[in-house]
């Protein structure tokens, strides 16, 4: 990072400031990732009864709003300088870009692999993968400048830089405002998994269901179960706790049992 903002103050290159500030935000993001799973991993406590999971999305939504306020100074400064391109000098601009390239795919090795089963690290994964890009616009812009003089390149490359980082930020930060918001997780289908539940023997009705997700890989659900009176309650809740965790992979589980007469089955 400290190598771009030398580098890019010094051959005005718009691009290697770029990817010196997103570098910077990389730093806090990773940082931010790390101390979400330190609160994490404490414990539960009678106030906070879920724990401190919820700091892992926070950390997300915290992450994708830097990147998004980043892209948009990005934007504004490209398209300053489309009109008026400062000279740039290539061969300094590239050398450094390589140099940013190999951090970044150091990284991206030791992210790829946990990015895909917590919000938390893939928003950490999606900055050094976005930077990676960034570090690949500038190679190609240093090429470019060194063998043909464009200058215009630079700025042309932020904003693609840019537009980038935006497209892949707003994924993650709808994905962890919906996870705020309590909303079913995107792999789960709330009718379809009421329905499968109605289906287990013992069971009338369905009522309350709600399916929402504490933090990444921690899904809960809670929800009304309507049996016959005389029904074996612990046999219905066994045959449901092992749909639910056999077939949507939810182990944090609230049932309330209802016993009703009727013989009308109901999902709600």
């Amino acid at each position: 990072m400290v190598i771009e903002v030398i580098g890019g103050l010094l051959t005005q290159s718009l691009a290697l400031l770029a990817d010196a500030g997103h570098m910077l935000t990389d730093v806090a993001a990773l940082g931010l990732s790390a101390f979400a799973m330190w609160m994490a991993a404490r414990p539960s406590t009678p106030e906070k009864s879920y724990g401190y999971h919820r700091a892992e999305i926070l950390a997300a939504v915290t992450n994708a709003v830097v990147l998004l306020l980043l892209a948009t100074w990005i934007l504004y400064e490209a398209y300053r300088r489309v009109f008026e391109p400062p000279p740039v000098l290539g061969v300094p601009m590239l050398l450094i870009g390589l140099v940013g390239l190999a951090v970044n795919v150091a990284s991206i090795k030791l992210l790829a692999h946990e990015s895909a089963s917590s919000l938390n690290v893939r928003s950490a994964y999606l900055e050094v993968l976005s930077d990676a890009i960034s570090s690949v616009g500038v190679i190609l812009g240093g090429v470019t400048i060194w063998l043909t003089g464009w200058f215009l390149i630079d700025p042309l490359l932020s904003a693609g830089i840019s537009v980038f980082i935006v497209w892949r930020t707003w994924a993650l930060l709808t994905q962890a405002v919906h996870v705020l918001m309590e909303g079913v997780p995107t792999h789960l289908d709330a009718k379809e998994v009421g329905h499968a539940m109605a289906g287990v023997l013992g069971v009338k009705g369905i009522h309350d269901l709600h399916i929402w997700t504490i933090t990444s890989g921690l899904d809960a659900l809670s929800a009304h179960v309507v049996v016959p009176v005389g029904e074996d309650r612990d046999a219905v809740l066994g045959r449901l706790q092992q749909l639910l965790r056999d077939r949507c992979g939810i182990d944090h589980v609230t049932l309330q049992i209802v016993e009703e007469q009727s013989d009308r089955v109901q999902v709600e």
